[in-house]
């Protein structure tokens, strides 16, 4: 047969009663605060409440700047059967929506590597998750060579996988990142990544998969680690695909970029008779020109005419030069003559 079960029941807490005494000890628990605070940094007496049997707490507004929100708390006590209350400690606690500072944190946790400057010393770590046991020296020359120079494990302690993974991690996420590629040119694109750049020194280890310095001095990334699909303006092949390869000289090409459309339009009946009259004017102009001109001479009057003869006349009678010993002069024995016409 089955007992029945039943539910434990909580002890019950009786809720303490306020002190009359303590409660009444208002100037007492101010007098105790002013002992401990500057003046005028203790405001207006708020509310008294129990705190336990024979205990009171008294809260006072703070005045302090910069405390918005903030409390002043005295607890006074009574003895059994005692007449007056005691003092059993002051605070300045916070209230709703007062101005607290932030959650404290350990040194190590609150340090962030943008705080630590190049001469800045950080502590030790023994167990650093980055790092693993590096290569111990055995003896052999040959196999401390390979380990040390080639694969350069010569360190007490090196990257651990974890190490290499967070590194990685965060340079992708970094300002030279992966960015997308295309040939048309699209804004926040690139058309050829730092995998193909021959400014691109990769790193060393299984890291130069993903990652290499870049060594340009016009790239924004010059001396930083970029992943290879990172990809900027200054890439070694900028401009090739784009620009047009020169041809050699003397080779006899001849490009002609330049083209015109030409439209023939007929003459108008006013513009084909106005032609026309111009060609028969510069004909009419040349044949004159060819012809020779001829200018009449003036007609000679009558007295003109009987004295040229009588000069005619005297000079068949006048004796021939050299015949009675007078000399003469052709100038004297010549006579003008007359033209009729002249050709010009």
């Amino acid at each position: 047969m089955t007992q029945p079960t039943t539910a434990s029941r909580r002890p019950r807490t009786a809720k303490p009663k306020l002190d009359a005494v303590a409660a009444a000890a208002i100037e007492q628990a101010r007098e105790a605060l002013v002992e401990v605070t500057e003046p005028g940094q203790v405001g207006e007496h708020l509310r008294a409440e129990p705190a336990g049997e024979r205990l009171v707490t008294h809260v006072f507004d703070c005045t302090m700047p910069g405390y918005r929100g903030w409390s002043w708390v005295v607890v006074l006590s009574r003895a059994p059967r005692a007449k007056a209350a005691t003092v059993a400690e002051t605070a300045l606690l916070p209230g709703e929506g007062a101005l607290l500072a932030p959650a404290w944190e350990p040194w190590a946790e609150r340090l962030k590597p943008s705080d630590v400057g190049a001469d800045d010393l950080l502590p030790f770590q023994e167990q650093d998750v980055r790092l693993e046991q590096g290569y111990e020296a055995t003896g052999d020359e040959d196999e401390d060579r390979v380990a040390q120079w080639e694969l350069g494990l010569g360190r007490e302690r090196v990257l651990s996988p974890e190490g290499r993974v967070e590194a990685a991690e965060r340079w992708t996420e970094g300002e030279f990142g992966p960015r997308q590629t295309s040939h048309r040119g699209r804004r926040g694109t690139v058309t050829a990544t730092c995998s193909s750049c021959g400014f691109l020194s990769l790193l060393s280890g299984s890291l130069r998969t993903e990652f290499g310095v870049c060594t340009n001095e016009w790239s924004p990334a010059d001396g930083r680690v970029v992943h290879l699909g990172y990809g900027c303006g200054s890439h070694s092949q900028t401009g090739q695909e784009e620009t047009d390869h020169e041809a050699a000289r003397g080779a006899g090409v001849v490009i002609d970029e330049l083209e015109a459309d030409l439209e023939l339009q007929e003459p108008t009946s006013d513009e084909q008779a106005a032609d026309e009259s111009a060609a028969d004017e510069s004909a009419s102009g040349e044949q004159a020109a060819d012809e020779p001109v001829v200018v009449d001479a003036p007609s000679e009057t009558a007295a003109d005419a009987e004295k040229a003869d009588a000069e005619v006349a005297a000079a068949d009678e006048a004796p021939a030069p050299g015949e009675d010993g007078d000399p003469a002069s052709s100038e004297d024995s010549g006579r003008p003559e007359s033209a009729s016409t002249t050709e010009v």
